[in-house]
């Protein structure tokens, strides 16, 4: 392909051990066959247990393109995706995951697109091989977060894509403490479009993300990227003093006209019990978000590298 652009991909890794060898395999062969010149492939390890650092310091040590870096502990998925950013240095940047789900082979269609004149070219995963209740779980996620986003989300997308260095240059600036890729990278906006992929099985090993994380996932996206929950707060109220008003007017009514005071024991018990809850349920609300400013005025990085090894061939800046 003539005129390719020189090319960093970050692969975030935790616990991958088993996968590395194939990942870099075919990942380095996309390279190749594309005719990528300065290519990186930025490995990062975050904080690993099993012997991940050990295979990606070797693959640095025998490929030159490959940059093996380790978090000085585990900080997550998106952190690490934040943290190998932070060492691209090319004319575009691919984010993929490490367990070869989304297939590298899908490269050179995002660079064809980028050619086209687009910023981003993300990944809309056409079909996926995930259980039922997964794959129902995303579909649902993806349809919310699209819903209450202050910016319009694709559907579907993850954090699979390409990126032109303005694009991941304005995201490496934002230094936000609770990274949500896919989110910041619709909050940049510039020329954006999508190419559909077969998202394949997990080639070795277990999956790390466990409902925890991918709830916790979740919440970043949504409080991070809309303030739709504190309006729910808000309309909630406006609904509770609607209905106090009524009951009120009710109240009224019966004494006044009827001569006597309406029962309703058990229905004034249920109110204040629901919206005794509302309250708490939106005081938790509430306290995502200051916990969240609470995180952000501190300062503190989303993530900070133990190391990082180049190949001894390769010129380390």
């Amino acid at each position: 392909m003539s005129g390719t652009p020189t090319i960093s991909i970050v692969i975030p890794l935790f616990n991958e051990e088993a996968g590395i060898e194939r990942l870099v395999q075919r990942v380095v062969k996309t390279l190749d066959d594309l005719g990528a010149p300065s290519s990186q492939v930025i490995l990062v390890d975050d904080g690993s247990i099993d012997g991940t650092w050990e295979a990606i310091h070797s693959a640095a040590q025998t490929h030159e393109s490959v940059v093996a870096t380790r978090l000085s502990r585990n900080f997550g998925h998106q952190a690490a995706c934040a943290a190998g950013l932070s060492l691209a240095k090319n004319e575009v940047c691919v984010v993929m995951d490490g367990d070869l789900q989304d297939p590298p082979e899908t490269i050179p269609a995002m660079v064809e697109k980028h050619a086209q004149g687009f910023d981003v070219v993300y990944a809309v995963r056409k079909s996926r091989q995930e259980s039922f209740l997964l794959r129902t779980c995303y579909f649902l996620f993806y349809r919310l977060m699209a819903a209450v986003s202050d910016r319009p989300m694709p559907l579907d997308s993850g954090d699979f894509c390409l990126m032109s260095r303005r694009v991941y240059t304005l995201i490496n600036e934002a230094k936000e403490r609770s990274v949500y890729l896919r989110g910041l990278r619709a909050w940049v906006g510039f020329r954006q479009t999508g190419i559909e992929v077969d998202r394949d099985r997990r080639q070795s090993g277990q999956s790390k993300y466990s409902w925890k994380k991918l709830i916790a996932l979740a919440i970043d996206g949504i409080f991070s990227h809309s303030v739709v929950p504190l309006r729910a707060a808000l309309a909630m109220g406006a609904l509770a003093i609607a209905v106090s008003a009524l009951i009120g007017l009710h109240a009224l009514y019966g004494k006044l006209v009827l001569g006597t005071s309406p029962p309703g024991y058990t229905a004034l018990a249920v109110t204040m019990v629901f919206f005794g809850g509302v309250q708490l349920v939106f005081l938790g609300v509430i306290g995502e978000y200051v916990g969240r400013i609470f995180e952000e005025v501190k300062r503190r990085p989303s993530f900070i590298i133990d190391q990082t090894t180049h190949s001894p061939s390769s010129s380390a800046d």
